[in-house]
Order: C-alpha cells, then sequence, then structure tokens
C-alpha cells in the first residue's frame, strides 16, 4: 500500500480531496435543512464553552468606569412601598439625573422607556424633560419593532437621532431592519436629549450573542443606546463629534481609533467578562434615593468620569436575558448586556467570527494532515494518536484565538470532517489494499501469457476439491488439454504467433466452461479444467464440446494470416479414477497420450478404461 502511495500520490491526494469536497458539498446541502439548524446551535455551545472558561480563567478584566444603578429587588420592593406605584413618577429619575450630574459623570444613560405620559403626573414628565435638557451627557431609549399598522402607526423621527453611515460591506442589516417603532414622549423626542435603540438580537437558541450597533428604521441607521453611550464616551475623549461612521470592506465599523466588526448580518459578538454581580459595580436605585432625601446611607459612592448606566435587574420587572457563560435555569440583566457591549468598545474586544472561506481552507488543511499520516503510517494507534492529538490541539487552538485574538475559528464542522476524514481514509486504504492484494494474488496465481490460472492454483483446487468431495461425498473430474503440433506450429509461423495461439486456444476454453470451472494454463502448450460437481461422463461431453469449438474455430495470428487449430483432451474422475491429485492428473495423462496416439483432435481416456465411448 505505501507502495502504491509512493507510486499514484495523486490518486491517493484525489481520493482523499474527492471526499472532503463531499463532505463540504455536503454540510452546504443540510443548510436547506434543520440539520444546518442542529449545526449552527453545536457551534455556538462551543462558542458559549470557550467564553466560559475564559470568565473563569479571568483572563479579561471588565471596566471600572462602568457603573450600573440598579433597579433591582430591593429597590423595587422599597420605591413601590415608598411612592405605591410602578412605573414610578418621573420626578425621581429627575432628581437622580441632578443628584448623579452634581458629581461629574461621564454620561447617565436610562435602560427605561419613558412612553405614554402618565396624566396623573403630567408634572413629573415635565421635570424628567427639563433635567435631561440640562445637561449634554443624559441618553435614553426606545424600541423599533414590525407592529401592524393596525395597531400603531410608524412616526418619522427626527433628524437629529439618525446616524450617518458610509457602508462600503456587503452586511445589508435585513435582520435589523424595522417598519415601526414605540415612541417615547413627544417632550423628550424633540428635545436635545441623546436617544438610542434598545433592540437585541438572539440565536437560534434564543440566547444573545449578538448585539445590534446600529439598526434600521425607514432606511435610515439609528445608533443602539450602547453604541450611542460609547461614541458619547469617545466623543469627550477625542474632543469632537461622531455623528457618522463608516464601515470599511471588511465589515469594520471605524470609529476613530476603535474596530468593531460586525457579523454578516450586522450584529457585533460580544466577549463576556463574568456572571452578573461578578462584574461591573452595581448601586441599588434605593439606596441613592435614600441619599437625595437626605437619609443616612453606609456606602460612599464615586460617580467622577463615571459611564453611568440606569437599568433594572429585579427578576420581576422581566429585563432578564439568557448569555452564553449563564447556566441552566440562569439568566442575566439586561442592563449588563449594554455595559458588556460598553466594555467591549473601550478595549477594543469584540469577536470577530472567522470568514467561512478561512474556516473551509483550514478545514482542508486538517483534513489533508490527517490524511497524510493515515497514508504515510502502518500503525494504527499511531493514526489514532495522531487524530486524537490534532482534534484536540485545534480546539485548543480555537480557545488562544478567541481568548487573546478575538477570532472565532469554527470547531464543530473542522472536528466533524477530521473523524470523518479518519474513517474516510481508512476505507481508501483498506480499498487500496485490497486492489494491492488482489493484484500480488493475481500476480502469484495468473499465468501472464494467457490470464489463465497458473500451475500453482491447479494444485491448490485439485487438493481443495478433493477436500470437498470427501466431505460432502461428490465427484469432480478435470480435463487436461494439448494443442496438436504446437513444436512444428512455432517452428513455421515463429513464437509470437504461437503466443496468439495460446491465448485464444485459453479464450476458447474458457468461453466454454461455466463459471465455477478453474481454468488454468498447466505448462507449454498444455493446459486444464477442473470440473467441480461434475461426474464422468459429464465430463466426457464438455472436452468433446471444447475439442469440437477449438477445431471449428479460425485463430488468427497476424493482421493478414489465420489458421487453424486442434486439441487432444484427457478425462479423468474423482475418486473413480484415483484418491490423490497425482492420481488423477496421471489419469487424465494417460487419456491425452492415448488421443494423441490415435490421431489426434479427440478426447482419450485411460487405458484401463475397456470400454471407452466412441472418439470423434
Amino acid at each position: 500500500m505505501i507502495k502504491f502511495f509512493k507510486e499514484q500520490p495523486w490518486i491517493c491526494f484525489l481520493w482523499i480531496l474527492g471526499l472532503i469536497c463531499l463532505f463540504i458539498l455536503t454540510i452546504l446541502f443540510v443548510k436547506t435543512v434543520n440539520f444546518y439548524d442542529f449545526i449552527q446551535k453545536t457551534e455556538n455551545k462551543t462558542f458559549d464553552s470557550r467564553q466560559v472558561i475564559s470568565v473563569k480563567s479571568g483572563v479579561k478584566k471588565y471596566n471600572k468606569d462602568i457603573v450600573i444603578v440598579a433597579i433591582d429587588d430591593a429597590s423595587y420592593e422599597y420605591l413601590t412601598d415608598k411612592y405605591g406605584e410602578w412605573p414610578l413618577p418621573r420626578n425621581i429619575y429627575a432628581d437622580l439625573i441632578n443628584f448623579l450630574e452634581a458629581q461629574n459623570p461621564s454620561s447617565i444613560s436610562f435602560d427605561l422607556m419613558f412612553v405614554s405620559s402618565l396624566k396623573s403626573k403630567v408634572n413629573a414628565d415635565a421635570k424628567l424633560v427639563e433635567a435631561m435638557n440640562s445637561y449634554d451627557n443624559i441618553l435614553t431609549g426606545m424600541n423599533f419593532d414590525n407592529m401592524s399598522y393596525d395597531v400603531r402607526q410608524p412616526i418619522n423621527l427626527p433628524a437629529r437621532l439618525k446616524l450617518t453611515v458610509d457602508n462600503k460591506s456587503d452586511v445589508d442589516f435585513q435582520n435589523i431592519t424595522f417598519t415601526n417603532c414605540r415612541p417615547i414622549l413627544s417632550q423628550i423626542l424633540n428635545s436635545n436629549t441623546k436617544i438610542g435603540i434598545l433592540n437585541i438580537t438572539r440565536s437560534l437558541d434564543g440566547i444573545i450573542r449578538e448585539f445590534p450597533a446600529v439598526v434600521k428604521y425607514q432606511n435610515d441607521y439609528y445608533p443602539n443606546l450602547a453604541f450611542l453611550t460609547s461614541l458619547t464616551y469617545l466623543s469627550k475623549l477625542d474632543k469632537k463629534s461622531y455623528n457618522s461612521i463608516n464601515i470599511d470592506r471588511n465589515s469594520n465599523i471605524l470609529v476613530g481609533s476603535k474596530k468593531i466588526p460586525l457579523n454578516y448580518d450586522g450584529g457585533v459578538i460580544l466577549n463576556w467578562y463574568g456572571t452578573s454581580g461578578e462584574t461591573y459595580e452595581h448601586i441599588p436605585l434605593y439606596k441613592l434615593v435614600r441619599m437625595m432625601n437626605g437619609e443616612e446611607v453606609k456606602e460612599n459612592y464615586d460617580f467622577n468620569n463615571k459611564i453611568i448606566i440606569v437599568g433594572t435587574t429585579a427578576t420581576s420587572l422581566a429585563d432578564m436575558k439568557s448569555i452564553p457563560i449563564t447556566g441552566a435555569g440562569e439568566t442575566y440583566p439586561g442592563v449588563e448586556i449594554y455595559a458588556t457591549f460598553i466594555n467591549n468598545f473601550l478595549d477594543n474586544n469584540f469577536i470577530k467570527k472567522v470568514s467561512p472561506l478561512a474556516n473551509i481552507l483550514l478545514t482542508i488543511v486538517l483534513a489533508s494532515i490527517i490524511g497524510i499520516v493515515i497514508f504515510k503510517t502502518n500503525s494504527t494507534p499511531i493514526a489514532i494518536s495522531a487524530t486524537v492529538i490534532l482534534a484536540v490541539g485545534y480546539t485548543i487552538f480555537t480557545y488562544f484565538a478567541m481568548i487573546h485574538g478575538n477570532l472565532w475559528f469554527d470547531i464543530v464542522i473542522p472536528l466533524a470532517t477530521i473523524i470523518f476524514v479518519f474513517v474516510a481514509a481508512y476505507i481508501v486504504k483498506y480499498i487500496i489494499k485490497s486492489r494491492d492484494f488482489e493484484h500480488q494474488y493475481k500476480l502469484a496465481t495468473t499465468d501472464g501469457l494467457t490470464e489463465l490460472y497458473n500451475h500453482r492454483y491447479f494444485q491448490e483446487q485439485m487438493k481443495m476439491q478433493i477436500a470437498q468431495c470427501n466431505r460432502y461425498k461428490t465427484q469432480f473430474s478435470m480435463i487436461i488439454v494439448d494443442i496438436d503440433h504446437f513444436k512444428g506450429f512455432n517452428d513455421t509461423y515463429g513464437h509470437q504467433a504461437g503466443d496468439a495461439v495460446l491465448r485464444q486456444v485459453a479464450q476458447t476454453l474458457k468461453t466454454n466452461s461455466r463459471a465455477t470451472d478453474v481454468v488454468c494454463r498447466y505448462g507449454g502448450e498444455e493446459m486444464s479444467i477442473v470440473l467441480s460437481n461434475t461426474d464422468k461422463e459429464e465430463a466426457i461431453a464438455k472436452a468433446h464440446r471444447i475439442c469440437k469449438a477449438v477445431a471449428d474455430r479460425t485463430f488468427k495470428i497476424s493482421s493478414t494470416q489465420t489458421v487453424n487449430v486442434t486439441i487432444s483432451v484427457g478425462v479423468s474422475t474423482y475418486p473413480e479414477d484415483g484418491d490423490t491429485p497425482q492420481q488423477i492428473i496421471e489419469i487424465a495423462d494417460q487419456g491425452l497420450y492415448y488421443a494423441k496416439e490415435h490421431g489426434r483432435n479427440q478426447v482419450g481416456l485411460a487405458i484401463y478404461n475397456t470400454n471407452p465411448p466412441e472418439q470423434k
């Protein structure tokens, strides 16, 4: 087999390459069915596992300048007891803005939607609007959707909320394009307050891995609240306005020194820092309310130059999500997802998914390595060990690529391909081995000139036939054939013509034999046929047919010459004529000699046969 690989490496390579292509085409085909969803979900789980390991190893550190003012369970209970209703009167948020701004924060973002003016609290809404307009670092959110126009008519949003996008990539944002929106208070919409979008996307399994930095509404781009908060921070840092962004040909959002890689559908893949409560500082809202009301609070909070996000973390307020690093049954507050995006932005820490082409090329390289290893070694343990090492090594590589390079390499299809190629290569290797064995066996048992079985194989068949006859109490016969006057024929026409006659006689014998008959070249111009399950009478009849078939045939010895050839035939049968191969052959030889001595071109029987059948 190794010899075959060395002599015909391209055949082996094409076999493997063809199998890889077949596998990839199969994967591309099943993209149209649910199996692709299964592959995608499994790949997502490998991403989750890598993120969990990263979080537990503590490789990435969260930014301590991001602070969450949390409406947690304690705050919800305290505030509803104090104010008697939910949602809270909006003047409380106005007081919160003024209280926080006194400590010079970088920005204050509300992961809340101030919709539908509370008629009993109109003055409270006015105070909120006034407080928001008093500062240039206040942000709030609104939501886009695809609600039917029968329920709600879409509105035209102020031009100041739009984001100018120069998109040079193939990303079309089709999955995050919306036809309707749920507007917030018109006083806020028409004020100078920064408004970002609160939409979040989920993967097939409901887990949030991607985040829309920008979304589309009525053919215009709008920034997500987290992205708008990040742009506000960058504007203060760079002393310039970021009302427009560029998306380059490689699908990266370029803003100042920051680069945000977009997925094919416009989403941004987040890098996670820890589970809820393990990362960003959470300050319960009720404690700040108590401080605003002059009550004594043990904690001392520093908001100077902090990015503050106000949002709900109370489970009863239903803003809880599933993310890659949460376990079964665990959830993650939506406000922390926005904080995670901002953290990724500040650190240039977003995950970039490697292109399908790069994954395919890497898969082909891995598959080729496995194929070469299997074909280069005859040791199965070595081949298995190499495959396991490569699979484990590649898995470790993908982990470090994500942790240190922020690159998401596929795992499922490459590993599946490694296993597939391992199995396929062994199948190919087995086929090649089988072909090599068959070839060697054919060389060992076949006569090269006539393509009949050789004398060695004939002797094996004789022994096997005797064993079978003894076991099953049956008979077998043999026919021995000699070409008449063959030496004189060679002398007259030459050895090449003699070889042509030998081949054609051999062909005639095979044509007139059963599939179970074994036609052999006995030696020189002699040939033999082993007839299983055949008695003497059947064998003699068959010998006469063969003798006649040869005599009736015209043999072509050159492009212009033909000759006629005859044969002499001897027959013997086991166990009637002997109980060993030598005895059976000797009786057949005696019949052959009898035929030659009595005129040739006939079937002869051993001389001890007193009543031989009529000779022809």
